[in-house]
Parts: structure tokens; sequence; C-alpha cells
């Protein structure tokens, strides 16, 4: 079996406490006098995994889970406080913007400076400069400081270099994030020959679809710890589902500001098939029930609303009581049941949420809310909210 690029074993890392809140001074001073420093903030902790050749992994997390701080040590920037990082073959990072340049030199002489430090020489440097300066399109700029450049014209020109590198592995944070849509498109091309061409990518990114796109495997960050590895459609679906839970208590709370004034209410919403372990989970194509009991005061029977949407807030579809010509049946005092059933729902893989409302037996006032999430598992890459049936054509077929 081939040797990995990269290992990681077991490594963390740890800063006095003092140095991150801004007392370095006080810091030094406990170390000098006890040897030690007063308290020690973990910002990783136990991360294991290995990249090997070919492979292509994104590394995601919320802020603050340590993923720019582990690129920082698989690059040599920042030394493990325990564990340790191995690697083999030749390696180009783009990690923050503007590192590796000399802010008072102009973007022509960092541009040579770094390709150096990438291992080329200066006659391959002048026989891949223009090809550089055009994928970089900064024009008469590569003659300014860099200290000139905004930050779309530091990555320009960083990724540029790279790309005339062609390493063995790539690391990139966030850099597909800065620069115009069309830059963009350029690099995600070029990261895709070069993938196709056997290149090895590790990458951090806050934009699933990208990671989605580029990636076969995810690492999910928490808190400095791993919280999940594996392929990259279940982890970035779990990590979008986490999204949606994280965000629960304050919906709860909004609500319950909202029944001070509703007469109508949800009591209870449930999602078939039932799930014991976090959200539901179904495949793309699979059916859901929803089971709702409604309360009204007034013996009165209420409407019932329910709407599916995607994680983002995007309509995916709703339906009313009084719109199909239905009634939720009575179960007790002021107590109202009602089931719905979505047959063969064709939803994109992603995090969804069912939304239930409790509205006057008019249906004209919303009273109450509830939400219960799940997630759509499979592995197709197509955009939007819900899978169609198509078939790709040669321009003289006759359309079907």
């Amino acid at each position: 079996m081939t040797a990995p690029l990269l290992e990681v074993s077991g490594v963390g890392k740890a800063y006095p406490a003092g140095a991150l809140a801004g007392g370095r001074w006080r810091a030094i001073l406990d170390i000098l006098r006890s040897g030690r420093s007063q308290g020690v903030k973990r910002v990783l902790g136990g991360v294991d995994f290995e990249v090997r050749p070919g492979q292509s992994v994104g590394i995601i997390g919320a802020n603050g889970a340590g993923k720019s701080t582990l690129l920082k040590l698989i690059t040599g920037v920042l030394a493990p406080s325990e564990g340790r990082v191995e690697t083999r073959g030749s390696i180009a990072a783009l990690l923050e913007l503007g590192a590796g340049f000399e802010p008072d030199v102009t973007g022509l002489e960092n541009l040579r400076m770094n390709a150096a430090f990438l291992g080329l020489s200066r006659s391959e440097v002048d026989e891949r400069l223009d090809d550089i300066l055009a994928f970089a399109d900064i024009g008469e700029a590569i003659h300014e400081p860099i200290k000139n450049y905004s930050s779309g014209m530091v990555v320009r020109l960083g990724f540029a270099v790279v790309a005339s590198v062609r390493p063995d592995l790539l690391i990139t944070d966030e850099v597909l994030a800065v620069g115009d849509e069309s830059f963009q498109k350029r690099c995600i091309r070029w990261i895709e020959r070069y993938l196709a061409e056997g290149g090895t990518l590790l990458m951090v990114s806050h934009n699933m679809y990208q990671v989605q796109k580029l990636c076969r495997h995810a690492l999910w960050l928490e808190q400095g710890r791993v919280r999940a590895w594996g392929d990259v459609f279940e982890v970035t679906q779990a990590y979008l589902a986490w999204h949606e839970r994280r965000d629960a208590e304050s919906r709860e709370q909004a609500r319950a500001a909202r029944l001070d004034g509703a007469r109508y209410r949800v009591d209870r919403l449930l999602l078939r098939p039932a799930s014991t372990d976090g959200p539901l989970r179904i495949e793309s194509g699979a059916g859901l029930g929803v089971d709702l009991e409604l309360y009204a005061p007034d013996g009165r029977t209420p409407q019932a609303l329910v709407g599916i949407v995607r994680a983002d807030g995007t309509p995916v579809y709703g339906i009313a009581t009084d719109h199909d010509g239905v009634e939720p049946a009575r179960i007790g005092d002021g107590r109202y049941a009602i089931g719905l059933d979505f047959y063969d729902l064709p939803l994109l893989p992603g995090s969804y949420i069912v939304r239930a409302h409790a509205m006057d037996p008019e249906g004209l006032r919303l009273q109450d809310t509830v939400e219960a999430e799940f997630t759509v598992s499979g592995r197709s890459r197509a955009l939007g909210l819900v899978e169609l049936a198509h078939r790709w054509r040669a321009p003289d077929d006759t359309p079907t």
C-alpha cells in the first residue's frame, strides 16, 4: 500500500491561558516564577487521521473549532504540544492572506521568492512566468508592492504560484472564499484537473457545496476534537444537521414567547419512521410521515399547516388541512390529532425542517409553530431542492 503523504497522530495544541487573553507578560512571569503557566487553554486534542496520495479531504467545523490551527501544525507554522505530524513529498499551502509575502516588495519579486521556496529554479520560473501572470490576472499591479494589493489580488498571486508548481499535496484554508466569481471558478477548474491527474488535496472551507464537489472524505472538528471522519456526504450532512440542532433551543424560546398570546397550539409533532438517535435520517426518494396533536381552548376545530423547508430557510412545500378539505380529529377535551404522509420524497441530500403550524378554525392566522428536523441521505451532487427525472440526449435525438 502506498505510504500516506500526511499522518497526524494524537496531535494537540495548548496555549497558556494568559497568552490567549492578551496577558502574555503575566504568562511569562508565571513560567519564570514557577516553571509553568497558571492555566492552559487547549485548542486541539487527540486529532488522528491520514491522507494518502490521490485523496481529497475537507476539514469542516464551526468558527473556533481548531481548523486553521490544525493546518498550521501540519505545515510547520506551529509546533504541536503533543502528538506528531509526518509529511512526505512536496507540499504547498495557501493559508492566511499574505502569509509568506513581503509587503514592501513587488508582486513580481514575491512571486519569484515564493516559487523558489516551493522548489522552482530561476530558469523554471522564467519559463512559467507568462502562465503564472496569466493565471493571476492582476495586470500592471504585479510591479507594485504587495501592501497595495487587495485581499483578492493576494490570493490570485498566491494561487497562481502554487498552480505552476503542482505539489504532491495542496493545502488550502478558505482561499476560494476570496476573489471574484470568475477567479473562483478558475481555481475550482484547476483543482479538479489537479485531482484528476493524481493530486492530493486538504482544504478548510465553510462552503459545504465546495467540500462535496472537490473532496471525497471529510474531517469534522468540534471544540478542537474530531467529531466525525469519513465519507464526505455522510460527514457534511451530519454537520449541517448539527447546526440545526444547535439552534433548537433558541427556536423553542421564541416559540414560548409566541405562546403567551396563542389560543391554538401544537402540543406534539412526531416524524416517522421514528428515530431514537438524534434527528431522523431518510434516504432520498423515501417516504416521510408527520403526526400532529393540536390544542384548541374553545371547542372549535383548529386548522393545521405543515411545511418543509431547507435548513437555510428556503421553502420547499407547504399544505394546510383546509386546502384539502380535511379536519383534525377530536381525541379528547380540547385535543385534536391528524397525520400527513409524503410519498417518495424527491428531496436532494441535505438538512431539512418540518414546520407544523396551528391555525385558527378559519385558517386565517398562525397561532403556534413547532419544528422538527430531518436529514436526507444520498450521493447526488445535483443542485437545488429536488431530484427531477431527466436524461441527457444528443442534439439530433427526438425528445420523449
